[in-house]
């Protein structure tokens, strides 16, 4: 199959990074995420980049899903520390959750040594229509996530299409 001329879906990314969102360091997740997200089909509608802060966090996801894209990943804000509350978040916006999601991307985290990935608290799931997903924040954690991710998102957002038929 050709995945540049198959289109998997839309897709946004919210980056979750109070330095980032405060203009103090350039966003070198969301490029990242956008350019193998292209690769692998998808139309990226753009980059939201938002701080550690539940309104925020809360209003860029829901934005998301209510625009309609197929699949939104979020980047950041899945470790341990007090302002990591992405998942809380997430999982409030979610209709339901795919557990095996996120365990896949902690294995392969893990497998390919990213310590951070592998110890992400991320969560996936669908909301309305929507495939949410949180990666952790670190390079070699979106990398990994996003070989991981891409085969299973367009499984889901393939599902979810023929429910909607």
């Amino acid at each position: 199959m050709d995945r540049l001329n198959t289109l998997a879906g839309r897709a946004l990314i919210v980056v979750v990074d109070d330095r980032t969102a405060h203009g103090d360091v350039e966003d070198e997740s969301g490029p990242l995420v956008g350019e193998l997200l292209q690769e692998d089909g998808f139309l990226v509608d753009g980059t939201v980049v938002v701080s550690s802060d539940e309104v925020e966090i809360r209003k860029a996801l829901n934005t998301a899903v209510i625009g309609g894209v197929d699949l939104v990943v979020s980047v950041g804000g899945t470790g341990v520390s007090p302002r990591d509350v992405t998942p809380e978040v997430t999982i409030e916006i979610l209709d339901r959750e795919i557990p095996g999601i996120a365990e896949a991307l902690r294995s392969s985290a893990l497998a390919a040594g990213s310590i951070e990935g592998g110890l992400s608290r991320g969560v996936a799931g669908i909301s309305g229509s929507t495939l949410v997903v949180n990666l952790a924040g670190t390079r070699e954690s979106v990398r990994d996530g996003m070989a991981t991710l891409a085969r299973l998102a367009r499984h889901v957002i393939g599902d979810l299409s023929r429910v909607d038929e």
